[in-house]
This record gives structure tokens, C-alpha cells and sequence, in this order.
């Protein structure tokens, strides 16, 4: 292999590039977990990370991925044979239903088949809860953001429609790639729980998973009857109060959160929104600019935190990622499930800049051209024009 200069273009979905402020806040020696130093470090996080999710409520921490976070989100609030309405919505979503149907839950009768390009609708999530005389579904599930579509479903119009029904389901939300990158309000969305990870917009390694909880959900815990002893918050809650944790906790991850938060607090959420937004809208030109396809079909569902791109027939988007990886050292998501060899997705998240995405663009366009992909060469001057006048 070549030898390598400068540095890896890392634009995937996630893992995100992790900033130098928050790698050398991570390099700080570790300290007693159970000491004053933590549990201090411990309160500020607990209180830093709540306008991120837009709540008052607990948030919960889990030494984890987002994965333990789904299961922990099913865990406290449901019982077994509870039906659970699900959105397929692209791989994600439907890793989550294999995930409640492998915990004991209904799944099967209410699930709502998806093409991957669309986000959750809440005219078929209305009907099906008017449909649902008895009340029997117990939650709905949504992924917010699909890191593998790059759609983004309309929570808030999802809370409406579960409000006009006026159903008494838990309304529980994936935000792993929206987190931090895109509006997101779980107080205000009437959100239950809120499921996430470090590893995206929060700008972190992997490693932190968390659960935004509200009143509700809380009180549904009380009573809930899966299996649950890791993921159970009433004891991390409890420790919580008084700066602690029911198990060791990822000491190291949360100095780079603590950093990391200090960093979208600076910017402002609503400038990081409205740049994740505008890097959103420029990758669009660019594929519109090459002559290609997003796969959102709708562009009120278009994610601000990646782009999936549709090739044409007869071309291979891992032969495309694989020239660009050889060529320019960048790495790009690949098609999950039934995208495999269909699309490329483009991360545009976390700490990232005009420039970054320009650098990000120029490699995409050269690797399709060296791939044989007939595309226009004014994709990338498009998107330039775009950032160039806002």
C-alpha cells in the first residue's frame, strides 16, 4: 500500500471524527469513580447533556453502544407479549423490531412495512392506532434519523397523530444519528424515551449510550415485567442523585463529553442545526450536480447528518468506496441490508466544516469518475455555489 499523507478523511455516519480538544480531554489520568472529583464531574454532565435532548427530565448513561440503549429503552417499560408497533424505516428500524421480537414482545401484527426511502408516516401510524380499539399497542417505535437511508422521520407530526387518536401508547425514538446534528425536542415532542449514542453528533468515541426518560416512562418502569438488571434505572437514578453510578462508569468518555458539550453549548444548538442543515442541502446539489439519486425521496425528510446515494444500474457503489478509500484515503458508509452495492452514504456530522466537506465532495466525484460512473463534473461546483452564498 501507498504510504499515507495527511490525514484519513473519516466520513462515515459514525464514528465521527473526534475533536483534538476532546481526544486530549480524554488523555486526563483517571480518577476514583467514586470519589468527590467524579461525582462533581458526574452532577455537571447529568444537567450539561438535558438541553441537547431538549428535556428537563432524566437522561440516563450506559457504558454502551446505542444498541444497549434500545434494549434498555424496551426493558423498562414494557412487559412480555406487549405489541409494539414498529416503522421500517431502513436497517436500523428493523434491527430494533428483531431486537423487541427476541425480548418476548408482539411485534409482527403491527409492523409497518417501509421502501427505505421514506420516514415514519403518521397518517398509517392514525390509523393504526384508531384501529386499535383496545388499546393494546403499548409503544410505537421510531428511529428519528436512519443512519442507513439517510431519512429523517417527523417525530413531532408522529406525536400529533398519537395525540389526535388519543392513545395512551409510549412513544420511544432512536436519535443515534440526529443526536446533536438535528433538531431534536423530547419534551416538547411529548418523546418517552429518547435512545442515543456518543459516537455521532456528541463527537465522542464509541462507548456512551443514553436513555432521555420522561414522567411517563418512569412510571411505566415501575411496573414493567421484562427481565431487566444492567439496564435498570431505577438504581441508576438513584445513584444519579448523589453523583454516582450503579456500575463502574466510562470514566475517560465522560471528561471528552463534558468537553464535547462545552463545544455545542459554544456554537449555539441552533448554529449546529442550521450548519448540519446546510451541509445536508449541499451534499444534495452535488448529487443533483453528478446526475445522480439521494435515496430520500422526500426533502422534507432529507437528514442534515448524512447522504445516501443511489448508483446508477449496472454499477457497484463498495467498488466506488473502495477506489476512493485506495486513491484518497477516505472512508464512506456502505449500503446496509437490502442497500448493499445500491448506495454510498456520505457522513456530513459532528465537528466538521465547509472545508471538510468540500475536501469530502471532491474525493466522491473523483472516485466516480475513476470508477466509470457517468456522472456530471458540476456535482461539486453546485455545492460549492450553495455554501458559498448562505
Amino acid at each position: 500500500m501507498t504510504p499515507r499523507t495527511g490525514r484519513h478523511f473519516l466520513q462515515i455516519p459514525g464514528p465521527t471524527n473526534v475533536p483534538d480538544q476532546v481526544l486530549r480531554a480524554m488523555a486526563a489520568p483517571t480518577i476514583d469513580h467514586r470519589g468527590p472529583e467524579f461525582s462533581a464531574l458526574t452532577l455537571r454532565l447529568l444537567d450539561a447533556i438535558k438541553p441537547v435532548f431538549g428535556t428537563d427530565g432524566p437522561v440516563v448513561i450506559y457504558p454502551a453502544s446505542g444498541t444497549g440503549a434500545w434494549e434498555a429503552a424496551l426493558v423498562n417499560t414494557l412487559s412480555p407479549g406487549d405489541r409494539v408497533l414498529c416503522f421500517e424505516t431502513g436497517h436500523f428500524a428493523t434491527l430494533w423490531r428483531e431486537m423487541a421480537r427476541a425480548l418476548g414482545l408482539e411485534v409482527d401484527g403491527d409492523f409497518v412495512a417501509g421502501d427505505w426511502r421514506h420516514g415514519a408516516d403518521p397518517d398509517v401510524l392514525a390509523e393504526k392506532l384508531a384501529a386499535d380499539k383496545e388499546r393494546a399497542v403499548k409503544a410505537v417505535c421510531v428511529v428519528h434519523n436512519e443512519t442507513s437511508t439517510g431519512v429523517t422521520s417527523r417525530i413531532a407530526e408522529i406525536r400529533q397523530a398519537m395525540d389526535a387518536a388519543d392513545h395512551p401508547a409510549l412513544l420511544l425514538v432512536d436519535t443515534v444519528s440526529s443526536l446533536g446534528s438535528i433538531d431534536y425536542r423530547h419534551d416538547e415532542w411529548g418523546v418517552d424515551v429518547t435512545v442515543a449514542g456518543s459516537q455521532k453528533g456528541l463527537m465522542l468515541p464509541p462507548g456512551l449510550s443514553f436513555n432521555a426518560v420522561s414522567r411517563k416512562a418512569l412510571d411505566a418502569s415501575r411496573t414493567a415485567r421484562l427481565p431487566k438488571a444492567f439496564w435498570d434505572w431505577q438504581p441508576i437514578i438513584e445513584a444519579n442523585r448523589l453523583g454516582s453510578f450503579a456500575y463502574t462508569p466510562a470514566t475517560n468518555l465522560f471528561y471528552g463529553l463534558e468537553e464535547a458539550l462545552r463545544m455545542l453549548a459554544a456554537e449555539g444548538l441552533p448554529s449546529v442545526y442550521a450548519r448540519h442543515a446546510r451541509h445536508g442541502a449541499a451534499t444534495r446539489a452535488a448529487v443533483r450536480g453528478w446526475g445522480l439519486d439521494v435515496l430520500c425521496a422526500d426533502e422534507r425528510e432529507a437528514s442534515g447528518s448524512l447522504t445516501a446515494v443511489l448508483v446508477p444500474d449496472g454499477h457497484d457503489a463498495d467498488k466506488v468506496r473502495g477506489i476512493i478509500l485506495d486513491r484518497f484515503d477516505m472512508s464512506l458508509g456502505a449500503g446496509l441490508g437490502r442497500l448493499g452495492g445500491r448506495v454510498f452514504r456520505i457522513g456530513h456530522l459532528g465537528n466538521f466544516n465547509d472545508l471538510s466537506l468540500a475536501g469530502t465532495l471532491a474525493g466522491v466525484q473523483m472516485g466516480l469518475e475513476l470508477a466509470g460512473v457517468p456522472v456530471d463534473s458540476g456535482g461539486l461546483g453546485a455545492a460549492l455555489d450553495l455554501m458559498r452564498s448562505e
